[in-house]
């Protein structure tokens, strides 16, 4: 029959990448080119001490690897990490990290709440390091 019998199930068709129309999303690019320059520029400076390079990598690694956990743990169905525990690791400076982990694990990278939870903390987290530097090292 034509429209299919009521419990048949259809075929969807495959969808391209999710994360693709996010209109925000040529934004992220420049501003972690920035940041880091930025960075570099401050323990150039000797405004900041030189391992926070180290431990600005270190915590991007981390969050990539927090959301890796939790992808993992949603498809087995376990305990999740609570979105608070993803987003504070995004504003202590892993927003990188969590940015790419959205994108290659393609995990948190549809909701809409999410998404505009971890913007914030992406523009808090850079207000803080530009605010620090500007009244305590200026």
């Amino acid at each position: 029959p034509a429209g299919g019998s009521p419990g048949h199930s259809k075929r969807m068709p495959a969808r391209g990448p999710r994360t693709a129309s996010h209109p925000k999303a040529w934004l992220i690019l420049p501003l972690m080119m920035a940041y880091t320059m930025g960075l570099v520029w401050l323990v150039w400076q000797r405004h900041f001490p030189w391992w926070v390079l180290l431990v600005s990598f270190l915590l991007n690694l981390v969050t990539f690897y927090v959301y890796w956990q939790d992808k993992y743990a949603a498809q087995q169905r376990r305990w999740r990490v609570k979105e608070d525990t993803l987003h504070f690791f995004s504003l202590a400076g892993g927003w990188g990290g969590a940015w790419l982990a959205q994108r290659v694990l393609r995990h948190k990278s549809v909701k809409a709440a999410f998404r505009s939870t971890w913007w914030l903390t992406v523009f808090v987290h850079c207000a803080a390091v530009f605010g620090a530097w500007w009244f305590l090292f200026r």
